[in-house]
């Protein structure tokens, strides 16, 4: 000890360079371990009981246990029962559902970042966040409807000069978020404000812009929105009780009933005779009856040589295998999120189930996937998107174009000298 104490004692000093590197770790001196000991320290509230009074009361007999159970169930059936219904009402409502449910998840991360942060009064945090969400709803919902209803948007002298300049629009309104959480730096702060910068970044990835490819697989017709969604939900439940391969079963037949009515398989596209929105048309062949022929192996196994069936039920095994292998990393990466927090839930919104985003964890990544099989496997040219931007363009633009079409229609052998002439 004697030695040490000597040896302290003629050791120089530490040199600058030493101390201006530790004090680079610090933050008005706070370090880094610090601040995840503040941050850890902090408690969620997220586990209050917001039990309905009356379901409180009428199973006040019951075990802890057997009341939680119970207020799932019952809360399961009402959301099945509300699911049921905004089907019913059509494709527009389940896009403002989306919408809402967009919001309530985005709220409830957030809200996580600020409640672990609060204490340090972060500038401008919150009012950020959520100006963020807006610019960043208004980029993508302006794509969209530019995208799917384009005459409407032509027509309309606003809507037209909006669509016009709308990529300027929304980079310039991005570009006055940046500056103001640039002018919202404080000097100790810093690397905090960056975190929750970064933190609403990808919050906007995660949650808006797989929101937004919900509304585009819907745009393709209410189908591609019901079985993927169908999927993860069986998935979840057929786990507990039959497990992975009897799980997919009930979606083929679901998928083989929806294939049948028109309200289910069609686009929504805007009528510009009626002024409004509408699910009609001639179901392709991906939503007609086929015949497959039987390989031999299965024939002796079934008794049957041949079966009619949708095209669409074969994509929905890719769906629902999907659904089944993938897809519960998306509730398995929630689950990592809540507890690096210390959290059960991300709310109480749903009592028994936590919050919107506890039930949404695995379906945005479905809707990605769908996105993306659609984009890949499903999706070819639009002829009536095509007519749309041919009628909105020049006269000598729709003769050049018109001209270049009867050529090559003509040299393919598909046009006659007569055909040219009429």
């Amino acid at each position: 000890m004697t030695e040490l104490r000597q040896r302290a004692v003629r050791e120089p000093d530490a040199p600058p360079e030493d101390k201006e590197s530790e004090s680079e770790v610090k933050v008005d001196g706070e370090t880094a371990s610090d601040t995840e000991s503040r941050a850890e320290a902090v408690p969620l509230s997220t586990s209050a009981d917001d039990t309905p009074e009356v379901l409180n009361r009428a199973l006040s007999n019951l075990s802890s246990r057997w009341k939680n159970w119970w207020v799932r169930g019952i809360l399961t059936l009402a959301m099945i029962a509300f699911f049921f219904i905004i089907i019913y009402l059509g494709p527009m409502v389940l896009m403002i559902i989306v919408m809402c449910v967009q919001i309530k998840c985005f709220h409830e991360i957030i809200t996580i970042g600020y409640n672990v942060y609060h204490s340090y009064d972060l500038p401008w945090f919150r009012t950020l966040s959520w100006y963020f969400l807006l610019c960043v709803n208004y980029f993508f919902y302006g794509e969209t409807v530019t995208d799917y209803f384009f005459t409407l948007v032509q027509r309309e002298e606003p809507l037209r000069i909006l669509s016009k300049y709308h990529r300027f629009i929304s980079f310039t309104l991005y570009l006055i978020g940046f500056c103001m959480f640039v002018l919202s730096l404080v000097k100790k702060h810093y690397r905090l404000q960056f975190y929750m910068f970064g933190w609403t970044h990808v919050t906007l990835l995660i949650v808006v812009t797989q929101s937004h490819l919900v509304i585009h697989n819907l745009f393709e017709g209410m189908i591609w929105f019901i079985v993927p969604i169908s999927c993860v939900i069986c998935n979840d439940i057929m786990a507990y009780m039959f497990g992975f391969f009897f799980g997919r079963t009930p979606l083929i037949k679901l998928s083989y009933v929806m294939s049948g009515y028109r309200c289910f398989v069609c686009p929504v596209e805007y009528n510009n005779d009626t002024n409004s929105f509408t699910v009609d048309c001639e179901p392709s062949d991906l939503f007609r009856l086929q015949e497959y022929n039987i390989p031999e192996v299965i024939r002796s196994v079934i008794g049957l040589t041949t079966v009619w069936m949708y095209p669409f039920q074969i994509h929905s095994i890719a769906l629902s295998t999907f659904a089944s292998l993938i897809g519960p990393f998306g509730g398995f990466f929630a689950s990592g999120f809540k507890r690096a927090f210390k959290i059960k839930d991300f709310a109480n919104t749903i009592p028994g189930h936590g919050g919107i985003m506890d039930r949404f964890d695995c379906q945005y990544l479905m809707a990605t996937f769908v996105n993306v099989y659609i984009a890949s496997f499903i999706r070819g040219p639009n002829p009536s998107k095509l007519i749309q931007q041919f009628l909105t363009l020049r006269p000598d633009q729709q003769l050049h174009i018109f001209n270049t079409l009867r050529s090559h229609l003509a040299d393919k052998g598909m046009l006659t000298a007569g055909t040219e002439d009429e």
